[in-house]
């Protein structure tokens, strides 16, 4: 799957590992990182859930098309999915 990320200080962590805007802990940042790594790495939707059980991906209530992932116990990432398929297990995460 893809992950398209817009946030200028997101790529700003993804590329340097820190952001003095978004101020997150070292362990965070890091489980960040290997999310996108699972989503890149992954070829459906089924791929992360077996994968990446503790992560949780969860579609919000009350919006069509906004899901997250836990990273810690605290921290979650918030995402965009366009699915690309019929199915909805293929699908674009925007981050943003």
């Amino acid at each position: 799957m893809e992950v398209k990320v817009e946030d200028k200080e997101l790529l700003k962590l993804i590329a340097t590992g820190v952001s003095r805007k978004l101020r997150l802990p070292e362990n965070v940042v890091e489980e960040f990182l290997v999310v996108l790594q699972d989503i890149n790495a992954a070829e459906t939707i089924h791929d992360l859930w077996i994968q990446s059980p503790k992560r949780k991906f969860e579609k919000l209530r009350g919006h069509a098309s906004r899901y997250t992932m836990r990273l810690t116990g605290k921290y979650r990432v918030e995402m965009e999915v366009t699915w690309t398929n019929v199915a909805k297990t293929i699908g674009i995460f925007r981050m943003d």
